[in-house]
């Protein structure tokens, strides 16, 4: 049986086949080269999926083809092609109208709640028994606060930036600047944040709970930073490190200066290090609208002072362990993560977005080799008997 149709008919347009055999013909007369055997796979997909499949078949044949080889083409296929971070398809599959708290919580990008959390855990690590693995309740503990002290920071710096956050490229999407969660929503959502971080709180010791609490003023202050001075990245480190301090006194009952001095002072140069590199994505920005920051401040000298940076924080790693009487695995740690810093300050193309983004998300790898070290140096000890 023949598919051709009456000539009258193709000369006016008017196909009388079935849509399924005009859908294959279709596919098959736009095909050439490499791309005839996917409009052929199409075509026939089309044929036995029927209408359901019709259309969305028929897209991806015509998308295929377009670039003539069946390649997607530049740019924004190649984007559509790259798998979403898991944080971020959570946050995508919640219902629609707890999307943006979540969003302003920065739930689906948890690399700044990996960073607030990793000095926690230093901390923990160190302060476990000699051969003995950290406190798990407080790792958890501590994980949970992580994420509800990270969502309110977050919430004060977005309550506090909205009207600069409408002006920056990066940041006008965020749901107080794009007008998806009114003011007062927001701080109705951080009351609740707070209001549970508080209850984590209150699990510790009163030590602990009096040192935390202490800690609220630098939460909600330095977001303000960037409008005086060009160190908010220093006013960031005292913040985002306050688990170093809080950590150990929640195991021990109170701090020991000679291992909680100098791991709070490393941790602050790690945050100098890795937040002067994200701050090198909205630098120009910043300049416009009179926002300051290292970035900034440092411009081409900015590899100079980050190495400064890397052997400060270093060194005061090296203090902590000679004072704890850390043991190999730890200095293996810090051997380790001295070369990953060298050469993420050695390859930083700070002219480059997402370079400095991809370096800065790689802090996350250095954190957690500092934690594994000290696991695994005080798992190297030998324990303690009465």
């Amino acid at each position: 049986m023949s598919l051709r149709m009456p000539a009258c008919d193709r000369t006016l347009g008017n196909d009388v086949r079935p849509p399924r055999v005009r859908a294959l013909r279709s596919a098959m007369l736009g095909a050439s080269g490499t791309g005839f055997v996917r409009a052929l796979r199409a075509g026939t997909q089309v044929w036995l999926w029927g209408s359901r499949g019709r259309s969305l078949t028929l897209l991806h044949a015509a998308r295929g083809l377009h670039a003539g080889d069946g390649r997607p083409s530049a740019g924004r296929g190649q984007l559509e092609r790259r798998p979403s971070l898991p944080a971020a398809a959570i946050v995508n599959s919640a219902p629609r109208p707890l999307q943006p708290y979540l969003r302003l919580m920065r739930l689906d990008k948890p690399i700044g709640t990996w960073l607030l959390y990793l000095p926690c855990t230093w901390s923990i690590g160190l302060a476990a028994e000699p051969g003995c693995f950290p406190d798990w309740y407080m790792l958890s503990l501590f994980g949970t606060g992580a994420v509800l002290m990270r969502g309110a920071g977050c919430t004060i710096n977005d309550m506090w930036d909205q009207d600069y956050d409408k002006k920056v490229t990066r940041t006008a999407s965020r749901p107080i600047a794009a007008g998806d969660i009114s003011t007062f929503q927001s701080f109705v959502f951080l009351g609740g944040q707070l209001t549970l971080a508080l209850g984590v709180l209150l699990c510790l010791n009163y030590y602990s709970i009096a040192l935390g609490a202490a800690s609220l003023l630098l939460v909600i202050t330095y977001p303000l930073m960037k409008r005086i001075t060009y160190w908010p990245q220093l006013a960031l480190g005292l913040t985002f490190n306050w688990g170093a301090l809080l950590g150990w006194s929640a195991v021990k009952g109170s701090c020991d200066p000679s291992v909680c001095l100098p791991l709070y002072f490393s941790g602050i140069m790690w945050t100098l290090i890795y937040d002067t590199i994200y701050a090198h994505q909205d630098k120009r920005d910043d300049a416009l609208i009179g926002l300051k920051s290292t970035a900034l401040l440092f411009r081409e000298d900015t590899k100079q002072w980050l190495s400064g940076f890397t052997v400060a924080m270093l060194g005061a790693l090296s203090l902590v362990g000679v004072n704890i009487g850390q043991t190999v695995p730890y200095y293996t740690a810090l051997a380790a993560v001295g070369a990953h810093l060298a050469h993420q300050i050695y390859t930083l193309d700070i002219h480059r977005p997402e370079d400095c983004w991809d370096k800065f998300t790689s802090n996350r790898t250095i954190g957690l080799i500092i934690f594994l070290g000290i696991v695994l140096g005080n798992l190297w000890k030998e324990k303690e008997t009465d």
